[in-house]
């Protein structure tokens, strides 16, 4: 979740001197040459198997490969990483298909049942208008967006 919402916000939390360009090898779990972390978090650039937000103690880097790109030492401040458990405990609770907040209907009926939702209706403190986890926490996320990387 953490890589989608960093794209969207088009912030990794990394600055220039934290980025490192090259040619790299993910074997055994680890990038080579070793990476001098130091944070929790960095990303991946330019790897056909690995790329995105990966935390170092998860050591999720399993799919073995080489390649030319780039690693970003990140460093989220830890009101963002809330907000990151936030969206991700929404998106567990609204984001599945079948879920009101995420329902293309506005109304429906079938089998003598009927309803009817209106746009700015809210149903278990979740926004029904709000179709996704972005339009859901926009208003806090806008504190973290880059205009560009």
């Amino acid at each position: 979740m953490l890589t989608e919402i960093c794209a969207e916000i088009k912030n990794y939390f990394s600055y220039n001197r934290d980025r490192i360009a090259g040619k790299f090898k993910i074997e055994g779990g680890t990038i080579v040459p070793a990476v001098d972390f130091k944070t929790d978090y960095f990303a991946i650039f330019g790897s056909r198997k690995n790329n995105g937000v990966h935390k170092v103690s998860d050591s999720d880097l399993v799919d073995e490969e080489e390649f030319v790109g780039s690693v970003w030492i990140m460093s989220p401040p830890a009101a963002f990483l809330a907000l990151v458990e936030d969206i991700g405990a929404w998106q567990e609770k609204y984001g599945g298909v079948d879920s009101e907040a995420l329902s293309p209907f506005y109304s429906e009926s079938f089998g003598g049942y009927s309803y009817t939702k209106s746009a700015g209706s809210t149903s278990s403190g979740a926004n029904s208008a709000a179709t996704s986890w972005q339009a859901a926490f926009a208003s806090r996320l806008n504190l973290y967006r880059r205009v560009r990387l």
